[in-house]
């Protein structure tokens, strides 16, 4: 397994379930060029965030890569959107 050194990825999201203890699901979307057509298409992607704090379905967050809290959770909410 390859360490990368440096700064951890960030990404800004949408929580979409808060029904875990100290965990919500956030959606992730990105939007990318298609490598033959050059559309652009956009994706998403759920990441499971690590919170202590109490986040509604809607809010939006900014979450940061961590250490692994659990076998799915590897990413912390660090901060409320507005």
């Amino acid at each position: 397994m390859t360490e990368r050194k440096g700064k951890k990825r960030e990404l800004k999201g949408v929580v979409v379930s808060n029904k875990m203890q100290n965990t919500v699901r956030v959606r992730v979307e990105t939007s990318q060029a298609h490598p033959v057509y050059r559309k652009v298409v956009s994706k998403r992607k759920i990441y499971f965030a690590h919170t202590e704090k109490k986040h509604d379905i809607g809010d939006k967050v900014i979450i940061r890569e961590s250490k692994p809290y659990s076998k799915k959770v590897r990413w912390i909410v660090i901060d409320k959107e507005e």
